[in-house]
């Protein structure tokens, strides 16, 4: 058992980026200790979808059908205009063929973040609530600690890494100095959980296109349960804080023909653009809001904080437990960085455009997405292009240290693409694992086998198909694959013979599993 005063990972904030991070470290063996400054988890949140990507890291974990059966999958997206159904945009097996997760989920951060807790503490793991980490000093092998417990009397804790996943207003962030540019959006944005009746209550997504007041209307385990994200164009004079659900615009409301029943909770929130000018600092590392906040367009924000998580939660174990120099950790604020700055920039403009007023935008919204919108989506191309952007199944990292080669369509840095059909997992199968390990499609090369039992590589033998070729794999390459289930190196030739030079000159020692 790991001291509570001496882990090997300190975990400032237990959101979903800090409960994802400690999720997978444990898994991994490594000890950590999770703190957080709030009495309990949250109860209400914004953050609503669970994109495929974060679905197959969790599958790697074990509990992503248990995600998809507490969630809602949307089926597709509903425009209104004018008070009127204007256009409806099928969802249907969006990203068939491409992933176990081919349809976009709703499964809201409260229930999520109790998910990630229980599984956490059937680990034997537990969060410190009301502990909030007060300071702290970095020496050439450890971090020190200062922390302030529930009944305000102060501790040290000595861990060899400090993972910074306290949201916007990090305290990590801040005593590092580590600037946050960006910006905020003008006007006030609310969400609210309420039980309704009438047409958006059919577990799809619906979204008000007219100008007067923004609203989304997303769908909610359970009858007649749904969640409104929505603008306040007009405060009537009241400060944000004291607003209530009775002071926000009943327009589009009327617009969607809702009947509220009821109001389980509301709030308001500003919406935000910034990324950190570093993610990590020696012995530091910042993820998730910590890091960066984008704008709410595509669901991105959480599931990139998770994608961080998983980043760093392999390579910090790998380093702890011997099976890599500590360089590998270099390589975590490279690639994450370089996403995290596209997608602020790339949810800006979407935010931008889908808030901007006027008439110009008026007639885009309500004229022109209606008629689009349905035309593109019935195109292979861009619905694939859609859902690889969104569902995050697109995230790669061409230029990381860790990406060497290519063959067919894949190279270096890509996720390796899923080749299972429905519930067969197939070459997905052998990620929960967590470990390096070696993937053949087709005939292996003489003394693959060989060579990878002497570098502690599992070698995986999978039968060459044309649903293997479609996937973009050549036949007989050799392909490298990370905890993470990214392809690192590729040999097209399928030599094994390149796999001692990748490890030795990247430090890595694996140990297979």
């Amino acid at each position: 058992m790991v001291p509570e005063n001496k882990p090997p990972v300190l975990i400032a904030g237990a959101g979903p980026t800090g409960l994802v991070l400690a999720l997978w470290l444990t898994r991994l063996g490594v000890g950590v200790r999770i703190i957080d400054k709030v009495a309990e988890a949250g109860t209400t949140s914004r953050a609503l979808a669970v994109q495929a990507r974060t679905l197959e890291f969790y599958q790697q974990l074990g509990i992503a059908n248990l995600v998809v059966s507490e969630g809602v999958e949307i089926g597709g997206i509903n425009l209104w205009a004018g008070g009127r159904p204007a256009a409806r945009v099928p969802l249907d097996n969006l990203g068939a063929g491409a992933t176990p997760f081919p349809l976009p989920l709703v499964f809201p951060q409260d229930a999520h973040e109790r998910m990630l807790i229980g599984q956490l503490e059937g680990l034997g793991a537990r969060i410190e609530r009301q502990t909030e980490l007060i300071r702290f000093d970095q020496e050439s092998e450890r971090i020190r600690a200062t922390l302030r417990g529930p009944g305000g009397a102060t501790q040290t804790c000595d861990a060899s890494y400090l993972a910074g996943c306290d949201g916007a207003r990090s305290a990590v962030r801040e005593t590092l100095g580590i600037r946050f540019p960006g910006g905020t959006y003008q006007g006030l944005f609310y969400v609210a959980d309420v039980e309704a009746q009438g047409p958006v209550t059919n577990f799809e997504l619906h979204v008000d296109l007219d100008e007067s007041d923004i609203l989304l209307v997303f769908p909610m385990k359970g009858k007649g349960r749904v969640r409104l994200v929505g603008s306040v164009r007009e405060t009537k004079g009241k400060e944000e804080g004291k607003l209530t659900f009775a002071d926000i615009s009943s327009r589009p409301i009327e617009h969607l023909k809702i009947r509220i029943e009821r109001v389980n909770w509301f709030s308001t929130y500003k919406v935000h653009h910034r990324v950190a000018d570093m993610f990590r600092d020696r012995r530091v590392f910042l993820l998730g809001d910590a890091a960066h906040i984008h704008s709410p367009a595509g669901g991105q924000g959480m599931n990139t904080g998770i994608g961080d998580a998983v980043n760093l939660a392999w390579k910090l174990a790998a380093v702890l437990r011997g099976q890599a120099d500590s360089r590998l950790l270099d390589t975590y604020e490279p690639e994450r960085i370089a996403f995290a700055r596209r997608l602020v920039s790339t949810t800006d403009r979407v935010f931008t455009v889908g808030t901007a007023r006027g008439a110009l935008a008026r007639f885009a919204r309500t004229r022109l997405v209606p008629l689009v919108a349905p035309a593109i989506f019935r195109i292979k191309a861009a619905r694939s292009f859609f859902f690889r952007t969104i569902s995050q199944i697109g995230v790669h990292y061409p230029v990381s240290p860790l990406s060497d080669g290519r063959a067919g369509r894949l190279r270096g840095g890509d996720r390796l693409p899923w080749t299972g059909e429905a519930s067969d997992p197939g070459n997905f199968a052998p990620l929960t694992s967590l470990a390096w390990q070696v993937h053949v499609y087709g005939e292996p090369k003489p003394r693959v086998a060989e060579i990878c039992g002497a570098l502690n590589l599992p070698v995986h033998v999978f039968s060459w198909s044309e649903r293997v070729r479609a996937a973009g794999l050549e036949r007989s390459a050799l392909y490298l694959i990370r905890p993470d289930g990214y392809v690192a190196l590729i040999d097209g030739s399928g030599a094994a013979e390149g796999l001692r030079g990748y490890l030795e000159r990247l430090g890595l020692r694996p140990t297979g599993r």
